[in-house]
């Protein structure tokens, strides 16, 4: 993706989204198979990763079994502030 694409997708508001999607075999229906997907996506409504996925259901043979969704807005690491001062506990 280009830099101009890059900013102008995260000034409307999408932010990298994968999915990992488990899907069973065509051959095998017992057995599972797992595909990740990433992509720049609007969170919450995923509009990118739900037309990936009526794509998936209409024209692939493997039918889904679960996607499981990760997004910066759902887990996050723990924002930190630098604190002035020194406090002393007796």
């Amino acid at each position: 993706m280009s830099d101009a694409r890059r900013r102008r997708v995260w000034l409307e508001g999408y932010s990298l989204t994968t999915a990992e999607i488990l899907y069973h075999l065509p051959d095998y229906p017992h057995l599972l198979q797992t595909f990740i997907w990433q992509q720049h996506d609007l969170f919450p409504q995923l509009p990118e990763l739900r037309k990936f996925l009526a794509f998936w259901q209409s024209r692939l043979d493997g039918p889904l079994h679960s996607v499981k969704v990760m997004h910066c807005r759902l887990l996050k690491p723990a924002e930190l502030r630098a604190v002035s001062g020194d406090f002393l506990l007796h």
